[in-house]
Formats: structure tokens, C-alpha cells, sequence
């Protein structure tokens, strides 16, 4: 059975990639998100450190944030990594890349017209990349449509 890293930040990234949740009736699902003041136990089966490019420790809190990633990866070996974003994601789909998993990105579906930062880097490389909008192919014309995720 195949093993399924759901990996989101908190807030409305989380929110979408609970929602794949429903895939654990075929696969071997855990999921990935921030530790943040309000986070329960039971929300995820892993933590990592939030992440935000505007604050001074950026640059360390993703070297963190990757450290934790490595961990995870190495003690689950995903088959496959799904996300809906954003920048915390990234370390967990380069190790992905580099171990030559299935990586599959699903853009925000705020994002209606324009691409997120995290979605623009990750195009570039990962398997399958999808939007939840129809003009989201004109910003990403290699992405596959698949309707909203809620």
C-alpha cells in the first residue's frame, strides 16, 4: 500500500489539504502541518515550525523546518507528497525530489488569477501540479484542473 505525506502550512492551506484526507480509505495516510499556540494533538500526526519569510530568523527557522522535515521523511518514507502550500512545504518537497518520490502540488484556492510564491517555485519540479480554478491555466498552462477541493 502506498504511503501519502499530506503536508500543509496551518490556516486555509490546512484546511484544503485536510480535505485529502478522505484518500487514508485506500493508503497509508499522515499528515504534516505547523505547531502553532492553538494546535491539538490529535490535528496532525507531525509538527513542524511555522514558518514567515518577513521575520529576521527566516533563514534558520527553515533550516529547522528542514531538519524536521528530514526526520519525518526518513522515519515514514513517503511514497507521495501532496501539498496545498505554502513556503514550510518546501524542505519536505525538495527532500521528496531528491529521493524521487511522487510530489503532486495543489495551488490555493484563493488563488484565482495569480500564483502563490510557494506554487511558482514548486511548478518547476514536482510530478503532477493542479489548480482549483479554470484561469489558473492561463498563470500555469502545464496544470491540470480539477475543481474545488472543498
Amino acid at each position: 500500500m502506498k504511503k501519502i505525506c499530506l503536508i500543509a502550512s496551518s490556516g486555509g492551506h490546512y484546511e484544503e489539504v485536510k480535505v485529502l484526507g478522505q484518500l487514508q480509505a485506500d493508503f497509508n495516510v499522515f499528515v504534516v502541518t505547523e505547531r502553532l499556540a492553538y494546535t491539538q494533538p490529535g490535528d496532525a500526526d507531525y509538527f513542524i515550525k511555522q514558518v514567515n519569510r518577513r521575520e529576521k530568523l527566516f533563514v534558520i527557522n527553515m533550516l529547522i523546518v528542514a531538519w524536521q522535515s528530514l526526520r519525518i521523511f526518513i522515519k515514514e518514507k513517503p511514497d507521495v507528497i501532496i501539498s496545498t502550500g505554502a513556503l514550510a512545504v518546501i524542505p519536505m518537497f525538495i527532500i521528496g525530489k531528491i529521493c524521487r518520490r511522487q510530489l503532486i502540488f495543489v495551488e490555493s484556492f484563493a488563488k484565482v488569477n495569480s500564483a502563490t510564491m510557494t506554487g511558482k517555485f514548486l511548478a518547476r519540479f514536482v510530478n503532477d501540479f493542479y489548480v482549483q480554478w479554470e484561469p489558473m491555466l492561463a498563470v500555469y498552462p502545464k496544470a491540470k484542473y480539477i475543481g474545488y477541493l472543498f
